[in-house]
């Protein structure tokens, strides 16, 4: 497939400006302002950082090039009902604030994974950071190697190339500048994201003859037949699927990830922290919205002509490419701008996760290994050796991930391997005082080896879920491509009687809840058979959500999130 619009001087133009104001950020804080000189200001901004910039940073690292490329194709290909998570938003919101953010903000951590040491034993630490840093790697090459495909394929400039560029930038900007050059350089970005998303929603619209022609055709292509509350887990995307799945997966990334968890303790107060995790409730509305917009503006442009089976592209990932730079041929430095948005995406998230990730390596490994007491200079000096390692590692991976097609469907399976008996961890931590070691340790192993036994067969079935109806009737030549298409080797679908084992089938939406659940279950399981009358721990290592339930301190219900919400610290 050759490019609709191929990338002209002024594309370029924006594209440079674009990397050249991200570096900037970086050199400033890196070079001309304080310079980040201790621990505290490279990974915390010295706790002085403010809300709504802290709030766009979380937003901005959360959704990547899979976000913008990925949403809008699967709401063409199987219709709107992901706009669903936005509802679970609101119980994102709730269980930040009340269960898991109070915890934290008291103990004043800069490695959260520091309180499952606290609350457990070390090992219960170091298998939890092991599984987040092994998890944030994968996912980091797959977030660089998206926008690294799309420049690629609009330029004809070896993916290698383009690879080593990209990752070296957000390398440089982040290894100097640290938290403060993450969270503005996002804001920054975010500014990008949303004037892109905005363009595109206009035009398109105008393109097809204003919204109530997108409503009908959504409507009459059954892009719109969202109201599915069916309990069965092995439907794709019903209501239950989607809010129960991602409101788990995004409790996760934003209450329980080193990521989105540190840019929440960079705030003075937990007021600021509230007021911050609203506004990334309603960002992340918004760019969903918007993604899931394009989504029904793709169908409506190609309602009578489906580009892949046109053959136009060859996948449907390369639909949002394809329509943009089809829709906004004709408007000088659209393409420029379109694949900016894309790097804007995934530079934050990248950026992030390199930086979040040397604060878990130093505290958890390299500091048990230094014996010896060392400056705030030296430290500071060593998470950007940090950051500069863990970038080499993922751009190793990024330039090896097009030969090892497999490693994009199991990093995704790992994300909900991973990251799902972590979140059991702290839940057992948090809520259920009676949670041992043991348990918690042994619940996370059992409810890893139980998911993956789960996801990765799954992966091999190949089970493919029917989409929604798509058309070739006004395309050019279509009689002959049908006639074409007959001879041609369909994938391969499953008869009733073929379909794969049960627990094969369950939604990918389902496997992050059903590890989380697993290791909590187990954990208690296995805290109760090992019970030997432990001491109940430390009031501030449990949820204030649940203080009512220690009987002999009944008298201060409600009080260490009460003067959290007050500003005050709760531990004097």
């Amino acid at each position: 497939m050759g490019p609709v619009h191929a990338f002209q001087w002024y594309d370029s133009l924006i594209f440079i400006v674009m990397l050249l104001i991200s570096t900037s950020i970086g050199v400033y804080y890196g070079c001309f302002g304080t310079k980040q000189a201790t621990p505290g200001e490279y990974l915390m901004g010295n706790r002085k950082m403010k809300k709504l910039p802290i709030a766009i940073s979380v937003a901005v690292s959360h959704f990547s090039a899979i976000t913008l490329l990925g949403v809008p194709s699967d709401v063409y290909k199987y219709g709107a009902s992901y706009w669903w998570t936005c509802m679970s938003l609101v119980l994102i919101v709730l269980a930040t604030l009340y269960i898991y953010l109070p915890v934290f903000f008291n103990l004043e951590l800069v490695n959260m994974y520091e309180y499952l040491e606290r609350r457990f034993d070390r090992k219960t630490k170091l298998l939890a950071s092991s599984l987040y840093v092994l998890d944030e790697t994968l996912f980091s090459s797959i977030v660089a190697y998206s926008p690294c495909l799309a420049l690629s394929a609009v330029t004809g400039v070896d993916i290698h190339i383009v690879a080593l560029a990209t990752c070296a930038v957000c390398i440089f900007y982040t290894s100097i500048g640290g938290m403060k050059t993450v969270v503005w350089t996002d804001f920054f970005q975010l500014a990008v994201i949303l004037a892109t998303l905005t363009a595109t929603c206009v035009i398109g619209t105008r393109s097809v003859g204003g919204f109530s022609s997108v409503w009908n055709n959504a409507a009459e292509g059954e892009r719109l037949d969202i109201f599915d509350f069916d309990l069965d887990p092995t439907k794709r995307d019903t209501f239950w699927i989607i809010f129960i799945g991602s409101a788990v997966g995004q409790i996760s990334f934003i209450a329980l990830k080193q990521s989105g968890v540190q840019k929440f303790l960079t705030l003075p107060t937990f007021r600021d922290c509230v007021w911050s995790v609203i506004y990334f409730a309603i960002s992340m509305s918004l760019v969903t919205t918007f993604c899931v917009y394009i989504g029904l503006l793709m169908y409506a442009k190609y309602v009578n002509c489906d580009p892949v089976l046109d053959h136009k592209i060859t996948k449907p990932d390369q639909m949002v490419p394809y329509y943009i730079m089809d829709v906004a041929k004709n408007i000088p430095g659209a393409s420029g701008l379109f694949i900016a948005t894309i790097y804007c995406a995934s530079l934050s998230s990248l950026s992030s996760n390199l930086n979040a990730m040397s604060g878990v390596i130093y505290h958890d490994f390299i500091k048990r290994l230094v014996k010896r007491h060392i400056t705030d200079e030296t430290v500071t000096k060593i998470l950007k050796m940090t950051v500069v390692i863990c970038g080499i590692v993922c751009t190793s991976l990024v330039l090896l991930v097009q030969h090892l097609g497999g490693i994009i469907s199991l990093t995704v399976s790992l994300g909900g391997m991973a990251s799902g008996p972590v979140m059991g961890l702290f839940t057992l931590g948090m809520l259920f005082p009676k949670a041992n070691a043991k348990g918690a340790f042994f619940g996370a192993i059992s409810g890893f080896i139980i998911i993956a036994g789960i996801v990765i067969p799954s992966k091999y079935q190949r089970f493919i879920y029917p989409t929604k109806p798509v058309s070739m009737d006004n395309c050019p030549g279509s009689l002959l491509q049908a006639v074409a298409n007959l001879t041609t080797v369909q994938p391969k679908t499953y008869l009733v009687s073929q379909k794969p084992f049960y627990l094969f089938r369950i939604s990918y939406f389902y496997h992050f809840t059903i590890a989380t659940v697993l290791t909590i279950i187990l954990g208690l399981i296995i805290s109760y058979l090992t019970n030997k009358n432990e001491r109940r721990p430390n009031k501030t290592l449990l949820s204030p959500v649940i203080h009512f339930l220690l009987r002999e301190e009944s008298e201060s219900n409600g009080r260490v999130l009460q003067s959290l919400m007050n500003g005050e610290n709760p531990v004097n």
